[in-house]
This record gives C-alpha cells, sequence and structure tokens, in this order.
C-alpha cells in the first residue's frame, strides 16, 4: 500500500497536471474562435469563385476557350500534400490525417507518389519510416496568410504545369465543429469546376437548375478564365489550410477538456485512497496504544 506521503505528491502532481491542461484547453478556444471565423468567412468566397469558373467554363463550351489548370491527362505521377500540426497533444488530428495519407499510398502503389508536407508532425512520420519527402512547408502556419498560401500553390502548379505531376491532392481536416473533424482528400490540379464533380443530373435538378445568362466580358472570357483560375487554386488551398488550423484548435480543445475531465476523477480517486488510507493509519496506531495501556495492567 502506498504511504500518505507517495499520495500526497501523487494528487499535487495531478492537479499541476490539470492545471496545464486547463489553460491550454482555454487558449485553444480563443485560437479556435479566430479560425473559426477565418473559415466562415473564407467557404463563401470559395465557393463563390468555384461556381462563376464553372459557369464561364459552361457558357464558353462552343467557344473552345481552356486553361492549362483544367487540363486532364493520364494520371501517372501524382503529389500528396499533407497538412498536419507542429504541435502534438491534439487528439487524433494528426494521426487521422496520416492513417488516411498511408491509405492512399497503400490503394495507389501503381503510380509514382511524391509527398509534401506541411506541418512537423506530417514530416517527422514519413521521415523516421524511410518515405522521402519532396518538400516541408515548415513554419507555414507561423504566418498563414494568403499570400504565403498562394505562394505553395503556385509552386504546385508550376510542377503541373512544367509536366512533372499530373495531378495534386491534399489530405487534411475539414472543420465541422469543435469535437467533429473530417478527413478529405481534395484535389488541387487539375482544378475541378462545380460541373465537372456533380452527379449526373436528374429530372429534378435539371428542371429546378436556373437559366444560364450570358454577359459581356471585358477585356474577354479567355482574359478572365486566365485571371480567375489560378486564383481559384490560391484560395483553395488557403480555405484548405485555414480548415487544417480550425481543426487543430477544435481537436486540441476536447482532448484538453476531456483531460482535465479526467484528471478531475483522478483527484477524487486519489482523495478518496488517500482519506481511507489516512484512516487506516489512524485506526492502528489507536490499536497499538490501546494494546499497550492493557499490556500494562
Amino acid at each position: 500500500m502506498a504511504s500518505l506521503r507517495d499520495i500526497r505528491k501523487r494528487i499535487r502532481s495531478v492537479k499541476n497536471t490539470r492545471q496545464i491542461t486547463k489553460a491550454m484547453k482555454m487558449v485553444s478556444a480563443a485560437k479556435l474562435r479566430k479560425a473559426q471565423d477565418a473559415i466562415l468567412a473564407a467557404r463563401p468566397y470559395a465557393q463563390t469563385l468555384e461556381q462563376i469558373i464553372s459557369e464561364l467554363a459552361v457558357r464558353s463550351a462552343d467557344q473552345e476557350l481552356a486553361h492549362p489548370l483544367l487540363a486532364t491527362r493520364p494520371i501517372r505521377r501524382v503529389e500528396l500534400l499533407l497538412l498536419t500540426s507542429d504541435r502534438g497533444l491534439a487528439g487524433g488530428f494528426n494521426s487521422n490525417v496520416i492513417r488516411r495519407a498511408n491509405r492512399y499510398l497503400y490503394e495507389n502503389s501503381n503510380l509514382q507518389v511524391r509527398v509534401s508536407t506541411v506541418g512537423r508532425k506530417g514530416n517527422d512520420f514519413f521521415r523516421n519510416r524511410g518515405q522521402s519527402i519532396r518538400k516541408d512547408f515548415a513554419g507555414l502556419y507561423a504566418t498563414l496568410n494568403y499570400r504565403s498560401a498562394a505562394n505553395v500553390a503556385e509552386e504546385l502548379a508550376a510542377a503541373f504545369l512544367n509536366d512533372e505531376v499530373d495531378a495534386v491532392y491534399v489530405v487534411y481536416n475539414e472543420f465541422v465543429s469543435a469535437i467533429t473533424q473530417n478527413v478529405v482528400v481534395s484535389q488541387l490540379l487539375p482544378l475541378q469546376p462545380a460541373t465537372a464533380k456533380a452527379a449526373t443530373p436528374t429530372p429534378e435538378t435539371v428542371t429546378s437548375a436556373p437559366a444560364l445568362v450570358d454577359f459581356k466580358y471585358e477585356p474577354s472570357r479567355q482574359a478572365v478564365l486566365d485571371r480567375l483560375v489560378p486564383q481559384a487554386v490560391n484560395i483553395k488551398l488557403y480555405r484548405a489550410l485555414l480548415e487544417s488550423v480550425a481543426s487543430e484548435q477544435g481537436a486540441r480543445m476536447s482532448a484538453m477538456e476531456n483531460a482535465t475531465n479526467n484528471a478531475t476523477d483522478m483527484i477524487s480517486s486519489y482523495t478518496l485512497l488517500y482519506n481511507r488510507t489516512r484512516q487506516a493509519v489512524i485506526t492502528k496506531e489507536l490499536m497499538e496504544i490501546v494494546s499497550g495501556a492493557e499490556a500494562l495492567k
């Protein structure tokens, strides 16, 4: 049986741990609010921009307008961009993304897949297991903004345009709520407009779809397409990074809340054990005193 001193040390240790986890939960909650506002503000713009490109492609189908970032070709070489975090203590946030990336590599073993990472956890995992990393975009989260995300997207687009890869996919956690994140494998390049990703239309969707009204474009449709498509790629990657940041903070807040609750339960258990042990020690001492007094009679 542990001594009273040992139990007191355990209680103090767990209380100190609870203070840390509680503080980390509060910090993550504050960061989550900011990250959630950012992703909720970015989603409508990204969806509207994608819709504009889709409608422009539909209206311009008869004029054979195209853009290199929209061109599809047989997929033989793929770049997989993995978005993880720089720190742990976020529950299954990193492990879920890494597990999905490993599954993608296994399912596409017939393709030449090269891996790039954003976040130290994903980079460390693959390097420790002998997986070659094309590039690690270290420190991106510290200076995350549209320009830094656009630099990464432009580098990936250049590799696609130079025929180094045939497709680029991004694996990340999509933010749903503070306790729910969905692991997503999203195709970044070639860019897929909404019309290309939509399922086969049904009579109901055809009748409910609004009629397309053509517009006059300045300076031209091709110039508008050339300007919007690279911007849509940049926005898509920026949105994925924002989704990952919000998901990380939500996962860490949830994990720290669970850790705080577990620490509270442990403190209650150790306190009960301490009281029982102390009562047993007092009872033993009383019995020794009574026995000694009886022996003196």
